[in-house]
């Protein structure tokens, strides 16, 4: 499966790109709600200016008083009669001036009067029913932008009232007002924003991409050091000492790993040269037998007859530790642990009827313990403490003392197996349990040295452990403990 682009591109490249988009995000947001609220600022500003403005305006005419009767209807009529159509004209060109164009609409939206005179005057929009409709309908502040001829206007109603505050609505004026004083405080506003937002991302992306080669030259190191290995060379290790962050950890863990891989190569390097060399003895003893047969010994039938049992002794020991190698094998699935509840007062009653057998002349004691119900594997662990019987028959003397027996000590059920033999040196302890060693007490002695192995393996198997106890000439004494849990 191809990668894509953006898995083609290093580490650090992603993380600064990430983080620019982030940012600019951020940034954009945050610029977007300024210039908004700055234009919404400036557009009500200028609103409530027009207006104020306008206010003494429209009171002197709609409101005059005595002083000029003849702009209103007849005498006596009182203020209601006021001739919107009359005062129109005038009101139209006291509220027009350079940067504002006035329009007088009467009570249905016809125009009365239009304030331009001059050609440096703005031009008057056509009046929208959307927006005189509501000022005609008394509402005070309707407004809206619109491009006329070119320019940009803000579009005012005020409606116009017989009374002051009074219901009845005698018409509006239209007040369109020259936004280029404000657009230019908008274009500056947004060139600041957008040279700020520009800057801010080139200098956060360059500082996050310096911060993060910085930060990643240790993962660089580890590639190197994970390259050398894939190489063959498991001497490697990555050597960060003073960080204490997940860089660190990591490092630490893949240590453990290669550590743990080492360890692994070592010994299956032990255990193949040490599994050739137990094969190779029978195979070699088997071969030269069939050799002597085949040139005519069969003629002499007891010379014969000891070729065919050393061969066939060769081959019992053969078949047994390529039985053991396959035991060994299975237990790296724990599919193969087929767990049952084991009363362990009748599993040891049972067992220590077959193992007397074993024993042969040693005396086999049973040191019962209280009542325990374990849930093991009845065939596995016959065999752990088949094997562990057998070790201790071939480092005990006849007449001597080998004691098995189980008890519960904390949180585990112990198990164990003693003797009184001549115990383990010093210098073979440590490698009782590597495949195929036997120590200076133990060679000659028969068997293939995987037993011990098998056993730390199976009970393992079943989440428990082993501990060993020896004295050289006083005995040995294994434990092996299972969780209480598992019973």
């Amino acid at each position: 499966m191809k990668s894509s682009p953006w898995h083609r591109l290093s580490l650090r490249t992603r993380l600064a790109l990430l983080y620019g988009v982030l940012l600019a995000v951020i940034l954009c947001v945050l610029g977007g709600g300024l210039y908004l609220d700055t234009r919404r600022f400036l557009l009500d500003s200028t609103a409530r200016r027009i207006r104020a403005q306008a206010k003494p305006v429209i009171e002197h005419w709609l409101y005059p008083g005595e002083f000029m009767p003849p702009l209103w209807g007849q005498k006596g009529k009182g203020r209601g009669s006021v001739n919107l159509a009359r005062i129109a004209p005038f009101l139209a060109r006291d509220l027009t001036s350079r940067d504002t164009v006035a329009l007088v609409l009467d009570s249905h939206g016809k125009v009365l009067a239009v304030g331009k005179r001059l050609p440096e005057e703005p031009p008057a929009p056509s009046p929208v029913p959307e927006y005189y409709s509501r000022a005609l309908a008394g509402e005070n502040e309707v407004s809206y932008t619109a491009w006329v001829k070119g320019h940009h206007l803000l579009v005012l109603y005020v409606p116009l009232r017989s009374t002051p505050g009074g219901r009845e609505i005698l018409g509006a004026v239209q007040l369109g007002v020259y936004l280029a004083p404000v657009d230019k405080v908008l274009f500056r506003q947004r060139l600041v924003l957008l040279l700020g937002i520009g800057w801010a991302l080139l200098i956060g992306c360059g500082l996050v991409f310096i911060l993060t080669t910085s930060s990643l030259k240790d993962l660089t190191r580890m590639v190197a050091t994970c390259r050398a290995i894939a190489g063959g060379n498991l001497s490697q290790r990555v050597d960060l000492p003073k960080r204490e962050d997940e860089i660190g950890e990591l490092a630490r863990a893949f240590n453990d790993m290669v550590d743990r891989i080492e360890t692994s190569f070592e010994a299956q390097k032990r255990f193949v040269a040490k599994a050739a060399h137990e094969l190779r003895t029978p195979v070699t003893v088997i071969l030269g037998s069939l050799e002597i047969l085949m040139r005519g010994v069969q003629d002499d039938p007891t010379t014969a007859t000891k070729l065919i049992q050393n061969m066939y002794k060769e081959a019992l020991g053969l078949s047994r530790l390529c039985e053991e190698l396959l035991d060994l094998s299975r237990l790296d699935l724990s599919a193969h642990v087929n767990k049952e509840e084991v009363d362990l007062k009748e599993f040891f009653s049972s067992f220590v009827v077959k193992a007397s057998i074993l024993a042969k002349e040693r005396r086999l004691i049973l040191r019962e313990g209280p009542p325990v119900v374990l849930r093991a594997d009845t065939r596995m662990l016959e065999q752990i403490l088949y094997n562990l019987l057998d070790n201790a028959v071939r480092h005990t003397k006849r007449g001597q003392e080998i004691a098995v027996g189980w008890g519960i000590e904390g949180e585990e059920v112990k198990i164990w197996v003693a003797d009184e033999g001549e115990g383990i040196s010093p210098q073979d302890f440590p490698h009782i349990f590597e495949p195929f060693y036997q120590g200076e007490a133990g060679s000659g002695k028969g068997g293939t040295g995987l037993g011990l192995t098998l056993v730390k393996a199976m009970v393992e198997a079943h989440g428990g452990r082993v501990e060993v106890k020896s004295t050289p000439r006083r005995g040995t004494r294994f434990f092996l403990y299972f969780p209480k849990g598992q019973f």
